[in-house]
C-alpha cells in the first residue's frame, strides 16, 4: 500500500470519527424564565423516545442528543418549547409563564370576563368534571364540586328525582332558596344533561348576581352547552352501563325474634296471653329491593366553516331503580347552530327537547295509611316477619299482626302504578350585529314549554288503601310556558392604560302556569289504571287553575380595569313584577365590587413565589320574587252552603288584600383573595359573606279570626335571616410531566344561619313528622338560633325505678325501664311546656377532594364528598322502637331489662309512644367515596390504523364508601313529613330520616369514541 492511498484511509477516517462526533454528543444548557431566573425541575425530552433529563436547582441540564433530535421543555405554568438540534454543543431556553389559566374567559350575566378579571365570587366547573361519573341530571354532578354549594338529591337514590341545590345556606324561610338556572342566556331554563354542557359558572356575590336582580339573591348557575367549530366533522360516542345496588340495610329482627320480641311486650304491659307466630320467616327488605341498572347513551356532532358552525346531540338515558317497581327514562336531544351571516351579523339558535317517563314506588310516607300514604320502606321495616307474602289462595296477606293496619310492602311495591310524563322543549334565537367598532347589540328570543303528567292507580287489591273504594285513580297534569326576550348593547373602548367596557339591556319574561287534576273511586276493573276515569262510580270534584307572572327589567353594568391592576364592576338592575303588590310592583337592585391585582404591581411582578395576588370586595342587594301569583290580593274560596233545603256553591273570603306585599332582598357583603404561587402551580381562593335577608315574606298569623277570613297562609313581609360564612378552594398541580401527572382539588365551606327576627318575636312551630306520631311540632323557627332547629323533649336516660332523679321526670304512668326527660318547668310531670330545642340539622361545614392521576395512557380519579356537624332526627328509629312494629337487633339486644340496667334503650313496649325527643337526634357527619375512576386511552398509533381520533375505556364506582357514625340508611336524608310533597325548596324542614328511597351504590362501565 503506498502512502497516497494510507493518506487517503486515514483522512477518511478522520472524517467518519468527526461525523460521528457530530451526530451523537452531550448537549448541556440552562433553562431560565422570562426575569432571567433558572428554573429547576423543567422537563427536557427528545420527542419520539423516552430520553430525557430534569434541570438541576439552577435550572441546568446535560442531555445525549443526535443532530436532527427535537428537544421539547416543558414545565407546569409555562408554554411548552421545542428545539431542533443542529451542531450546537450549549443550548439556553427561556421559557414564557402561561397565563392561559388567567386569561381564561369566564361566562358571567350577558356576557364574559377573563377570570384573572372577575371581582364577584365565581366558582366554575368544567365539563369534565361534570361527566366524571354518571348522573341524571347535571346539577348532580356539581356536589362536592364548587364551595358554599350544597347540591341534594329530593328522594336519595330514587329514579328520576329532582335535585336540591342552595348556594350560602337558606336565604329564605317561606320563598325558594333554589338558586336561578340559566341555560345559554335562557333565564329559568332545566338543566340539559351533563355531556353537553361546556362550562358551568355559579355566582355566589352580589356582584355576580346582581344582574339578575330580583331572581339573583340564592345565586345564579350558568350553564354553556357545547358548540361547533370550524374545521372536520367531528363525532363521539359516549355510552355506559351501571349495575346498581343498595348501599345499607336496616338490620331487622327474623319471625322467631319478632316473636319473643312481641312476648317481652306483652309481659311488660301485663298481657297475659303470649303472641301467635306465623308459620313465615320473611324478609321484606330483600323482597322490595333488587339490582338496578343505569344505562346512558349519547351520540354528538359537531363541526362547521368559517361562517357556519353546529353542534347536535342525542341521548337516551335508562335506569331501573333498585326498589321493584321502580325507573325512570328519558330521551333527549340539543342543537346549536352559529351563523357569521356578515361581518357584522351574527345569528344563532339554541334547541332542546326532552321527553321522560317516571314510574315511581312509594316512599317518604305521610302517614295516612288509610288513603295510601303509606310507603313500601318504612312498610317492609315494620310488616311482622313471621307473616308471609301470599295466602294459600295465590292472594295476597294483609295479616300484619301488630301495630295499625296496613298493606303488604310487596304488593304495594307491585300493584301501586305512579308514572308521571313530562315533556320540555326549549327553543332560543339570538341575532348579534356590530353597530360601530366597539359598539353590539345583542337580541335574544325564546320560548319553552314543560308538560307533565301524573297518574296514580292504587288497585282494590290494596285492601287498606284502596280496597273499600274499589280502586282509586287520580290523574293531574301542569303545564308551564315561558317567553323571554332580552336585548342589550355592549360597549368597550381602551381608554388611556385602562379598558371599560358598558352593559345596558331591557328583559322581558311571561310565565304561564296551569294545573288540571281530577280523581275517581269505585273501577269495575284494575284493567284500565288511571287512564279510565269514566268507568268510575265516584267521581270526586275535579280543580283546574292558571296563573300568569310578568316580569320586565331594564339593567345595566360597568366594567373598568386601570393598567391590569385596579378593577372595578358597578351593576344596577330594576325589575317590575306582576306577582308582587300594587305599590310595590318595583324594584332597583344595585351592586358595586373593587379588585386590586397586586401581583402586577412593581413591587411583586417579579416575584419568584407569587404568581398571582388579586382582592376583592363586593357588596350589593338583590331579590327573591319566589311566592305565587295573586299572593298579595284579597281571594275567596268556594264552599257548598244550603239555600232553601237545597246545596249550593257559595264563596267566602279566603285572605285580605296586601297591597304592599314585596320582594325578599339580601343584602350582601363579599370579600375573597385569589393567590398563586409558583407559577400557577398552587392556586388558592378564600372568600367571606355575610348576606341579610330582610323582608322575609311570612304567614302573618296576627290578622283577628272575626274578621271572617279562613286563610291561615295571609303573607306580608316580616322577618330577617342572616347567613355568614367562608370559603375556601385550594387547587395544585403536585407533579406534571410526559409520563405522570397528579393534580388535587380541595373546597371546603363554613355556613352559619341565624333567625335575626320575627312577627313581634314569637317563634313559629312546624311539624315534619308523619301524621300518626304522638305530637305536631317538631321544629323551630326562634329568633338569635339557627334555622330548623329540632323540637321536643330532652331525653334524659331509662328510668331505673324508686326516685325520679332531680330536674327529669317521664311521662305519665312511667315505670321502671321507661324514657326519662328534662322536667323544665319544674312540675314534676312532662308537659307540652318541657320540649325545648334537641338538635341542630344545619352541618358546621362541607367539602370535596378530588385526586387526578396519570401515567401514560392511564388515569385514575378519587373523589371524596361529606359533611361534618348536622344532625339527623331518626323518624325511622322512632318508629321501629314503639312497639307496634318489626324494630332492630341492635334495640331488641340493649334494651332495659330487670337484668340489663347498663342501657340507654328504654324497655320494650315502653309509653314513649313515638316521641320527639332528642334520643333520636344523631350526629349525621359522613365522608363519602363518591367516585373512583379509573380510565385507558388507547394510544394513537393504533387507533389511527381504524380512522378514529380517540378511544377511551373506564370503570368507575360511585358511593362505594361511606365513613358515619349515622344509624339509619344514609346520612344525605330529605324527608319532608306529612304537610308536603317535595322537599325542593324547602328551606326548614331539614334533617329528618323516614322512608327516604335508599341512596344507590354503582359500579360503571363507560366507552368514549371519537371520530
Amino acid at each position: 500500500m503506498n502512502l497516497k492511498t494510507k493518506l487517503t484511509l486515514m483522512l477518511v477516517l478522520i472524517f467518519n470519527i468527526s461525523l460521528f462526533a457530530q451526530d451523537g454528543y452531550q448537549l448541556s444548557g440552562t433553562v431560565t424564565d422570562e426575569g432571567n431566573m433558572p428554573i429547576p425541575g423543567v422537563n427536557v425530552l427528545v420527542v419520539g423516545t423516552t430520553t430525557g433529563a430534569a434541570t438541576d436547582f439552577d435550572g441546568k441540564f446535560e442531555l445525549d442528543v443526535t443532530t436532527g433530535d427535537v428537544l421539547q421543555f416543558s414545565y407546569v405554568g409555562y408554554i411548552k418549547q421545542s428545539v431542533t438540534i443542529t451542531d450546537q454543543q450549549t443550548l439556553n431556553i427561556v421559557l414564557a409563564e402561561d397565563a392561559s389559566e388567567l386569561d381564561e374567559v369566564v361566562v358571567v350575566g350577558y356576557g364574559s370576563q377573563k377570570k384573572s378579571d372577575i371581582t364577584g365570587a365565581v366558582s366554575s366547573v368544567k365539563s369534565e368534571d361534570l361527566t366524571a361519573f354518571p348522573v341524571l341530571n347535571a346539577e348532580q354532578a356539581l356536589q362536592g364540586r364548587a364551595a358554599g354549594v350544597v347540591v341534594q338529591s329530593n328522594n336519595g337514590g330514587e329514579p328520576g328525582a329532582p335535585i336540591s341545590i342552595k348556594i350560602r345556606g337558606n336565604t329564605s324561610i317561606n320563598a325558594s332558596s333554589s338558586p336561578l338556572i340559566v341555560v345559554d342566556g335562557f333565564v329559568g331554563a332545566s338543566m340539559p344533561q351533563a355531556n353537553d354542557i361546556e362550562s358551568m359558572e355559579v355566582l355566589k356575590d352580589a356582584s355576580a348576581t346582581a344582574i339578575y336582580g330580583s331572581r339573583g339573591s340564592n345565586g345564579v348557575v350558568l350553564v354553556t352547552t357545547k358548540k361547533g367549530r370550524s374545521g372536520k366533522l367531528v363525532v363521539e360516542l359516549n355510552s355506559s352501563y351501571a349495575i346498581n345496588s343498595i348501599s345499607n340495610e336496616l338490620d331487622l329482627l327474623n319471625a322467631d325474634e319478632f316473636a319473643d320480641y312481641q312476648n317481652q311486650i306483652r309481659t311488660n304491659n301485663g298481657v297475659s296471653s303470649p303472641y301467635v307466630q306465623g308459620d313465615a320467616d320473611t324478609d321484606w327488605q330483600d323482597l322490595i329491593y333488587r339490582s338496578g341498572s343505569t344505562q346512558n347513551h349519547q351520540l354528538s356532532f359537531s363541526g362547521g366553516t368559517e361562517k357556519v358552525n353546529f353542534y347536535a346531540s342525542a341521548n337516551y338515558f335508562n335506569q331501573e331503580g333498585i326498589i321493584i317497581n321502580s325507573d325512570f327514562e328519558r330521551a333527549t336531544f340539543l342543537s346549536n347552530i352559529d351563523a357569521q351571516v356578515t361581518d357584522k351579523l351574527k345569528l344563532g339558535m339554541n334547541l332542546f327537547g326532552s321527553r321522560g317517563t317516571k314510574n315511581g314506588a312509594a316512599t317518604q310516607s305521610n302517614g295516612s295509611v288509610s288513603a295510601g300514604g303509606d310507603d313500601v320502606i318504612t312498610l317492609a321495616m315494620r310488616y311482622a316477619p313471621d307473616q308471609g307474602v301470599y295466602n294459600e289462595d295465590g292472594t295476597y296477606n294483609y295479616g300484619n299482626t301488630v301495630g295499625d293496619p296496613v298493606d303488604n310492602p310487596y304488593a304495594v311495591a307491585k300493584e301501586r302504578i305512579d308514572e308521571t310524563k313530562t315533556d320540555d322543549f326549549r327553543a332560543n334565537f339570538y341575532a348579534n350585529y356590530d353597530i360601530l367598532e366597539n359598539l353590539t347589540f345583542k337580541t335574544t328570543f325564546g320560548l319553552s314549554t314543560e308538560n307533565s303528567t301524573r297518574g296514580i292507580y292504587l288497585p282494590s287489591v290494596l285492601t287498606q288503601t284502596a280496597g273499600g273504594d274499589n280502586g282509586r285513580a287520580s290523574v293531574e297534569t301542569d303545564r308551564e310556558t315561558s317567553v323571554l326576550s332580552e336585548n342589550y348593547l355592549t360597549y368597550t373602548k381602551e381608554i388611556g392604560k385602562g379598558n371599560l367596557t358598558l352593559l345596558a339591556g331591557y328583559s322581558y319574561q311571561k310565565t304561564t302556569s296551569e294545573n288540571f287534576y281530577s280523581e275517581a273511586t269505585g273501577f269495575i276493573s284494575d284493567s284500565f289504571s288511571y287512564y279510565g276515569l269514566s268507568s268510575a262510580t265516584n267521581v270526586l270534584t275535579p280543580d283546574s287553575s292558571i296563573s300568569v307572572v310578568e316580569i320586565q327589567s331594564q339593567f345595566g353594568r360597568l366594567n373598568y380595569d386601570w393598567d391590569d391592576k385596579y378593577l372595578i364592576t358597578a351593576t344596577v338592575r330594576r325589575d317590575g313584577a306582576s306577582n308582587f303588590a300594587e305599590n310595590e310592583k318595583y324594584a332597583i337592585f344595585p351592586s358595586g365590587a373593587l379588585g386590586w391585582k397586586i401581583s402586577n404591581e412593581d413591587f411583586l411582578s417579579d416575584s419568584e413565589t407569587i404568581s398571582n395576588l388579586k382582592l376583592r370586595a363586593s357588596y350589593g342587594v338583590t331579590g327573591n320574587p319566589s311566592i305565587g301569583a295573586y299572593e298579595s290580593l284579597a281571594r275567596f274560596e268556594t264552599l257548598y252552603a244550603s239555600s232553601n233545603g237545597q246545596t249550593v256553591s257559595a264563596i267566602t273570603p279566603e285572605q285580605a288584600a296586601n297591597p304592599d306585599l314585596k320582594w325578599e332582598s339580601s343584602y350582601q357583603f363579599n370579600a375573597g383573595v385569589d393567590v398563586s404561587f409558583l407559577s400557577n402551580r398552587i392556586s388558592f381562593s378564600a372568600d367571606y359573606y355575610n348576606i341579610d335577608t330582610k323582608d322575609l315574606i311570612l304567614t302573618d298569623n296576627t290578622i283577628t279570626e272575626y274578621l271572617g277570613y279562613t286563610g291561615d297562609d295571609i303573607l306580608a313581609n316580616i322577618g330577617q335571616i342572616n347567613n355568614r360564612g367562608f370559603e375556601f378552594a385550594i387547587n395544585s398541580r403536585n407533579i406534571t410531566n410526559d409520563n405522570f401527572s397528579w393534580s388535587t382539588d380541595f373546597n371546603i365551606a363554613f355556613n352559619k344561619n341565624e333567625v335575626v327576627s320575627l312577627a313581634n318575636g314569637a317563634d313559629l312551630f312546624f311539624d315534619a313528622t308523619p301524621s300518626y306520631w304522638s305530637h305536631d311540632r317538631s321544629y323551630v323557627l326562634r329568633e338569635g338560633e339557627e334555622v330548623g332547629l329540632f323540637w321536643g323533649y330532652d331525653y334524659k336516660g331509662v328510668y331505673q325505678g324508686n326516685d325520679v332523679p332531680e330536674g327529669t321526670a317521664t311521662l305519665a304512668g312511667g315505670v321502671a325501664g321507661d324514657p326519662l326527660f328534662a322536667d323544665l318547668d319544674g312540675s314534676g310531670d312532662i308537659t307540652e311546656a318541657d320540649r325545648t330545642t334537641i338538635g341542630n340539622p344545619n352541618p358546621d361545614y362541607t367539602f370535596g377532594f378530588t385526586n387526578n392521576f396519570s401515567y401514560k395512557n392511564f388515569d385514575l380519579s378519587i373523589f371524596f364528598q361529606g359533611s361534618q356537624g348536622g344532625e339527623i332526627f331518626n323518624l325511622t328509629d322512632s318508629q321501629l322502637t314503639n312497639g307496634d312494629a318489626n324494630t332492630t337487633k341492635s334495640y331488641y339486644n340493649n334494651a332495659w331489662t330487670a337484668t340489663n340496667t347498663d342501657t340507654n334503650d328504654p324497655r320494650v313496649g315502653n309509653n314513649s309512644n313515638r316521641e320527639v325527643s332528642s334520643r333520636f337526634v344523631e350526629d349525621g357527619s359522613y365522608i363519602r367515596l363518591k367516585n373512583i375512576a379509573i380510565g385507558y386511552n388507547l394510544p394513537v398509533d393504533v387507533i389511527e390504523k381504524f380512522g378514529l381520533e380517540s378511544l377511551r375505556f373506564s370503570v368507575s364506582a360511585q358511593n362505594l364508601l361511606t365513613f358515619t357514625n349515622y344509624s339509619g340508611l344514609d346520612p344525605e336524608v330529605s324527608y319532608y313529613g306529612a304537610g308536603g310533597d317535595n322537599n325542593t325548596s324547602a328551606n326548614t324542614a331539614q334533617g329528618f330520616d323516614f322512608g327516604n328511597y335508599p341512596t344507590v351504590k354503582s359500579v360503571n362501565f363507560s366507552l368514549n369514541l371519537k371520530f
